[in-house]
């Protein structure tokens, strides 16, 4: 199977608003993480297309507590970029203000600093880029009423010259761009090439009108004149299968040619489609026309990313893939495996069908849950031997099925499937026990998804105890199922 740029991602399921930098031969690329700790993955690539996550960069309590963020909150659309022997990432904690921050490391797997914060820079998106002369320019979707224009729109592309070393903004902020008219311009990047700096922003909101639309100018702080053909790049009102598509970032490859970064999803189901793993990073080529960048989603990709795995919770320290939305990871458990708390030991889903396996003790109170936010989930429980399956959609929640498990050992299930009524998939619950495999009940996956929840964020998969008592967790294992 032929799989190319456009209906592939090159890093699938929840892993938007891409930011990537070059150093040599080695990419590095860092995704927005929202509640979820540890904050912001970043990964590693030698040719754009197979990427292999490092780490995350915010992994302790001082650069980002966790658990302080509710649903699509948290750390938002940080940029990584390299200079002087030093990798910096910036980023915003919407709950903190939305003040701008910065972390640096010498080594991209980390460890991180803990972050200088920029107060005044009120909004979103921030981006770092060194003028010719060295000075530091921090450019941001600017919130603040001050630097609402006089047609009283907001938000605006907003610039300040900033310290590093010292960590204080040297200037007052100012609109360096509003934009070509459409919704929401944010996510700003900028670029030196052949003598002009070019200004990348995302618009027309990160549902089905985004767009990519570029600006440029002699100077790094303007004014920018907008490109001719704006936006260079969307799918809006389009049929195709990649919707959203926007929140680019550019980068030069090492014989001179450029790429990009973007975020798009995969809605599927009945009007309006339903994307359910969030906004996931996809790649397309560069080619210069004119001195304006024009996009090219053509290039044919390798086999689909690696998604696979399985994990028994032997080593010293848990994958980077592991994530929570409530607070700290769990520690080794004495028998083995990994102790559960109170708190989700979640994992992001990566593929539009898929089986989840968590093997258990059957005297364990265990909970397995998809969640898309803290008011829509489907989970699977366990508490002695009776397992049962619940969900909650909004302001509703209901038992949906229950069953008997037998044996010492039951190994909780989940599957997404293909649809049965016009939703995106179907999400089946069952375990597997002393008697077999069995199914418990199926759900419309539609419930799980930002077109009914809203929101940023994809599903995730989820394991807790349900007491007080640490539950072990012997193993899991994680299946792609079918092709995309």
């Amino acid at each position: 199977m032929v799989r190319d740029a456009a209906t592939t991602p090159v890093i699938p399921g929840f892993f938007p608003d891409p930011s990537v930098c070059r150093v040599g031969e080695d990419y590095y690329l860092v995704n927005s993480s929202f509640e979820y700790a540890p904050g912001i993955p970043i990964w590693h690539s030698r040719d754009l297309r197979t990427w292999t996550q490092l780490g995350n960069v915010l992994t302790r309590e001082s650069q980002f507590p966790a658990g302080v963020s509710a649903a699509s909150r948290g750390i938002y659309a940080p940029t990584i970029r390299h200079h002087d022997g030093l990798f910096f990432v910036v980023g915003t904690n919407v709950d903190r203000g939305g003040e701008q921050f910065v972390v640096t490391a010498t080594d991209p797997a980390g460890p991180w600093s803990d972050p200088i914060v920029f107060p005044g820079l009120g909004g979103i998106d921030p981006d770092l880029a060194w003028d010719d002369d060295g000075s530091c320019h921090l450019t941001y979707c600017a919130l603040d009423e001050a630097l609402r224009p006089e047609d009283g729109s907001l938000p605006v592309i907003a610039q300040a010259r900033i310290d590093l070393e010292r960590g204080v903004v040297l200037e007052e902020p100012r609109v360096i761009w509003e934009g070509t008219g459409l919704a929401h311009p944010e996510g700003p990047h900028l670029y030196r090439h052949d003598g002009w700096w070019y200004l990348l922003v995302a618009e027309g909101g990160t549902e089905r009108g985004h767009a990519v639309s570029i600006a440029r100018s002699r100077s790094i702080a303007g004014p920018f004149d907008s490109a001719p053909t704006n936006p260079i790049f969307s799918r809006r009102s389009t049929g195709f299968p990649v919707q959203n598509t926007g929140h680019a970032d550019l980068v030069e490859r090492p014989d001179g040619d450029w790429a990009m970064v973007y975020l798009g999803v995969r809605p599927r189901g009945f009007t309006p489609g339903f994307h359910v793993i969030g906004r996931e990073t996809f790649l397309a080529r560069i080619a210069w026309v004119d001195d304006w960048p024009v996009v090219h989603t053509d290039d044919v990709l390798p086999d689909r990313a690696d998604t696979a795995f399985v994990d028994d919770f032997s080593a010293a320290e848990l994958h980077p893939r592991w994530v929570s939305p409530h607070g700290g990871l769990p520690g080794s458990h004495p028998a083995g495996g990994v102790a559960l708390g109170s708190h989700d030991l979640a994992v992001r889903v990566r593929d539009l069908r898929w089986r989840f396996e968590a093997r258990v003790d059957a005297t364990a109170a265990v909970a397995l849950r998809v969640r898309l936010d803290e008011h829509h989930w489907y989970e699977i429980t366990l508490d002695g031997t009776a397992a049962g399956v619940r969900a909650r959609i909004g302001p509703l929640e209901a038992s949906v099925g229950s069953a008997r498990a037998t044996g010492d050992v039951v190994t909780l299930v989940v599957e997404a499937v293909d649809a049965t009524h016009d939703g995106p998939d179907d999400l089946r619950f069952g375990l597997i026990d002393a008697d077999g495999e069995r199914w418990i009940a199926a759900l419309d996956g539609r419930y799980l998804s930002t077109e009914v929840a809203g929101g940023f964020t994809g599903r995730t998969l989820g394991l807790r105890a349900l007491g007080a008592t640490p539950v072990r967790v012997a193993g899991v294992r994680y299946t792609p199922l079918g092709s995309e």
